[in-house]
């Protein structure tokens, strides 16, 4: 026979919640289990309704929710039977808890969350990172390049120069942390679309023959007609990245980029006579801060960041890498991109090339509204342009641009940063083309290169440049625009 403490222990100690309910909806009686997961003593329970329990406490047999009194809902199986007593009908709810759900998901669940919020944060932080640490780089380079031109003294010509170097060297090593940073956050999209590779090994052919030649080697980038379909930008970083590290490794001897065609892909090489990689080493080349050794007595160069982003970028734009390497001998690295469409790409690369080139001693002393919020960047890109003999205006604001846009009668070409304090680029330059009737070109300047501000809209009249930004290329921009016929009418931009 079984007496009601032993009846009543026995639901104590059962591994599930269980829940008694008279006629009227109310609670007569709730385990301890029912407490733990309520988080409520028992005594505060009975004589509730079972609502305040379960969500739906009206079905034999359903998934449902347990409202916990700290409004944080728990999926339970609940099994409910009627027991007929003498003067009214009991429920009996048997409340399980779905394993699937437990508190330990719910804890992985607000950790994730949690970590969503941190990349969201090392996002933004990011954002603001990029562009500062990339100001005081870009006053740099131009008041470099702005030096050179005045300085006709041998001995300070070669200073400036290993200062360039030494600036080129920082922004190498700013621009590869923050990459890293943004491709782990998921900042970076590629921009698809088809390009001539002609260009870009031009490019790469001017940035790296001096730099091979005091390594005294040979560095060879062979001519190419190649159209490929991949981001231009991304394509380059990855060569950028392979012929540094060849450069590197490469102690004589030479180091070959190269491009071989097939019917739809475009194969691009870049091979050295280095060191080379010993095949036990070949999985750990592109973990962050690894560097193959030079021997004992080999001096750091460099910092083990370059084919970590290589990698990087290679899986996020869906490329294959081929590595193989040879200790004594040399590396090649290989990459396939899907070729383009050869006759269209190459003839309008032809017609842009082919534009006459416009520098300001071959017209009448170009001028430039030069909007710019930090005072040493501005001075330091005043000071370049002036030197290549343009006329400079220069504003502080979006409120100052408008006033001096409206006292000059002439304004060429507008240079503009894009975080400026209290507005955007992207507005000066609306503001400012709908003042007047005829199109006005302009460059946006940013250090910022989160995706909102590389995927605005761009128009013939409209380029973006990236800081730090070395003085050459940044002339070689406003050469072009100023070369270049704007339409008759500027597109609305977005602001």
């Amino acid at each position: 026979m079984l007496y009601p403490d032993l009846i009543h222990g026995a639901l104590e100690a059962a591994p599930d919640a269980i829940v008694i309910s008279d006629g009227d909806g109310r609670i007569a009686f709730a385990n301890r289990r029912v407490c733990e997961l309520f988080g409520s003593e028992a005594h505060e329970l009975l004589g509730q309704p079972i609502d305040t329990l379960l969500d739906d406490p009206g079905h034999a047999c359903s998934q449902v929710r347990l409202l916990h009194r700290n409004s944080r809902d728990i999926p339970v199986d609940v099994r409910r039977s009627l027991l007929a007593g003498e003067d009214c009908i009991l429920t009996i709810c048997v409340i399980r808890e779905l394993p699937e759900h437990s508190h330990l998901e719910s804890e992985l669940i607000a950790a994730r969350e949690a970590a969503e919020r941190a990349d969201q944060a090392k996002s933004r932080f990011l954002a603001t990172a990029s562009h500062d640490m990339r100001q005081p780089l870009q006053a740099l380079s131009l008041l470099n390049g702005t030096l050179r031109r005045l300085c006709d003294d041998p001995t300070v010509a070669g200073l400036l120069l290993q200062q360039e170097q030494s600036i080129n060297g920082m922004s190498r090593l700013v621009n590869a942390l923050l990459d890293i940073g943004r491709l782990e956050a998921g900042a970076i999209k590629p921009d698809i679309g088809e390009f001539p590779l002609a260009p870009l090994f031009e490019e790469l052919q001017r940035d790296f023959a001096s730099v091979a030649v005091e390594k005294g080697l040979s560095f060879e980038v062979e001519r190419s007609s190649a159209v490929a379909r991949s981001d231009r930008v991304l394509i380059g970083q990855v060569l950028r990245n392979l012929i540094s590290n060849a450069i590197k490794y490469t102690g004589r001897g030479r180091v070959l980029v190269r491009c071989l065609r097939a019917a739809h892909t475009v194969r691009l090489e870049v091979l050295d006579t280095g060191i080379g990689i010993p095949a036990e080493l070949l999985p750990r080349i592109y973990d962050e801060f690894f560097q193959v050794s030079n021997g004992a007595n080999s001096v750091r160069d460099g910092y083990g960041l370059g084919l970590s982003i290589v990698n990087r970028i290679v899986k996020l734009l869906g490329l294959k890498l081929d590595v193989s390497s040879v200790p004594g001998k040399g590396s090649s690295f290989c990459l396939d991109i899907p070729a383009g469409t050869y006759e269209r790409v190459t003839a309008e690369g032809a017609s842009a090339r082919a534009a006459p080139r416009l520098g300001p001693r071959a017209a009448a002393s170009p001028q430039v509204l030069l909007v710019e919020d930090d005072a040493g960047v501005r001075d330091a890109t005043r000071m370049l342009l002036m030197a290549e003999g343009y006329k400079v205006v220069t504003a502080a604001s979006y409120a100052e641009a408008l006033t001096r846009f409206d006292a000059q009668p002439r304004i060429d070409l507008l240079i503009t940063d894009y975080h400026l304090s209290g507005a955007t680029g992207m507005e000066v330059i609306s503001s400012l083309r709908a003042k007047r009737a005829t199109p006005l070109n302009a460059i946006l300047v940013s250090g910022d290169t989160s995706n909102k501000v590389q995927e605005l809209v761009h128009d013939t009249g409209l380029r973006m440049v990236n800081k730090p930004i070395q003085a050459e290329q940044f002339l070689a921009v406003i050469d072009e625009l100023l070369a270049s016929t704007v339409g008759a009418a500027s597109p609305t931009l977005p602001s």
